[in-house]
């Protein structure tokens, strides 16, 4: 077990970071509203997540460089060089300063279900205390500068989170031959589109692709780590599934529509399976904010320092001021009582449609053998990686078209 965790990669950051608040209120709003029914829609993204995560992680070992790094280096063209960073800065920089607010305040509902909303008086304004709380907890551990604590902590908070989640589903007792029937056979119920968009765009989430290729050369610099690295992928990333598919799997016990987001859930459990419920998913939903909170700066942090050609050091200011922008608009956002729901929502269709071009950008790089050498794709990964690119586009179409009411 100690060889175990010594041996761990950034596979579990990379978990931390798809399961956070918009997983739990999609994943929650999935189960409500469709059953096990889009169970399916989760095994496919598990699978297109190994596979994407694992070409990320080889990049980073082999080049030593980050993704948007080799991007930037790679295109060579100055109009598209710029075109491009300028669309990678808007999509995972800005783009998780709107996302953080989401995070901390699904990491705040899940605490105040067990202590009770908490507030402060600022300037005759009264804010929530609670994201302030997340916020300077986030804040260390980002500041600290320290890849193995940050490592550490967020293992053990996805461990937690994993129990806290998969007890619950075990606690409804679920009907174990509907939920394989559903993981293995595609369905479309009415309406179901968007939501299917969003289970995709919650699991393959695209800033994952550049965080993992910067911890990935962080944590390993030589050739023969990549099968460890793999491996390390794989069990991260099939957990992370299983606790998605528990969080579907409690909500399509619940037969009511009022229910939006995990908070709800643990309201409406409790009733049913008592208080037990209620607790196992505030806790889950307190860990997996706090672990996005964390997760999702630190991307953005790794992306400017590769789109700007910073080097990329924890404790270089430029690097820090960058995650401190992302944390502070969240924490500030997030205590305002700022509603996130939609914007959760919002953003995890946003990751869907976004999808298609960052999947274009990593299956280019990973065929140039100026950057990997004996290492890029072989035809099989790029069968695998070609079919999850067409089936992101097509999802990411049809999500568009539903949200224009086309189809």
């Amino acid at each position: 077990m100690k060889n175990w965790f010594r041996n761990i990669g950034p596979g579990p950051l990379v978990a931390a970071a798809f399961i956070g608040p918009g997983t739990v209120t999609v994943c929650t709003l999935a189960g409500v509203n469709f059953g096990y029914t889009l169970l399916w829609a989760m095994v496919l993204s598990v699978i297109a997540t190994i596979v994407l995560q694992d070409m990320a992680a080889r990049l980073g070992i082999i080049s030593q460089k980050g993704l948007s790094q080799v991007i930037r280096e790679e295109i060579k063209n100055p109009v598209l060089r710029a075109l491009s960073i300028i669309l990678i800065l808007s999509a995972i920089v800005i783009g998780n300063a709107a996302y953080e607010a989401g995070n901390i305040s699904g990491g705040a509902l899940g605490l105040e279900s067990l202590v009770g909303h908490q507030t402060l008086n600022l300037f005759q304004y009264k804010v929530s205390a609670i994201p302030w709380i997340l916020g300077f907890l986030a804040f260390v551990l980002l500041f600290l500068g320290k890849y193995r604590i940050l490592e550490r902590v967020l293992v053990g908070l996805v461990i937690l989170m994993s129990l806290a989640f998969l007890s619950t589903a075990i606690l409804t007792e679920p009907e174990v031959l509907s939920i394989l029937k559903n993981m293995l056979v595609p369905q479309f119920p009415e309406e179901s589109i968007l939501t299917i968009v969003a289970l995709v765009g919650t699991t393959v989430v695209p800033y994952n692709l550049f965080l993992h290729a910067s911890l990935a050369k962080t944590k390993w610099k030589t050739n023969s780590a990549i099968g460890s690295a793999r491996k390390d992928t794989i069990l991260a990333v099939v957990l992370g599934g299983m606790v998605s598919m528990g969080i579907i799997i409690s909500a399509a016990a619940i037969k009511t529509e009022n229910i939006n987001n995990a908070a709800d859930l643990a309201l409406a459990l409790e009733p049913l399976f008592g208080t037990n419920a209620k607790y196992f998913l505030s806790i889950g939903l307190f860990a997996a904010g706090l672990t996005s909170a964390i997760t999702a700066p630190l991307a953005a942090a790794y992306v400017a320092s590769g789109c700007l050609g910073w080097r990329a050091n924890l404790k270089s200011w430029r690097f820090r001021a960058v995650w401190m922008f992302v944390l502070g608009l969240g924490v500030i956002f997030s205590s305002l009582s700022f509603k996130s729901i939609e914007i959760i929502k919002f953003a995890q269709v946003a990751n869907g449609l976004l999808l298609p071009i960052i999947v274009g950008f990593l299956l280019w790089v990973m065929n140039k053998t100026t950057v990997l050498g004996i290492y890029k794709n072989t035809k099989f990964q790029n069968i695998l990686g070609l079919i999850i690119w067409v089936i992101t586009i097509f999802l990411g179409l049809k999500g568009i078209l539903s949200v224009f009411n086309l189809i």
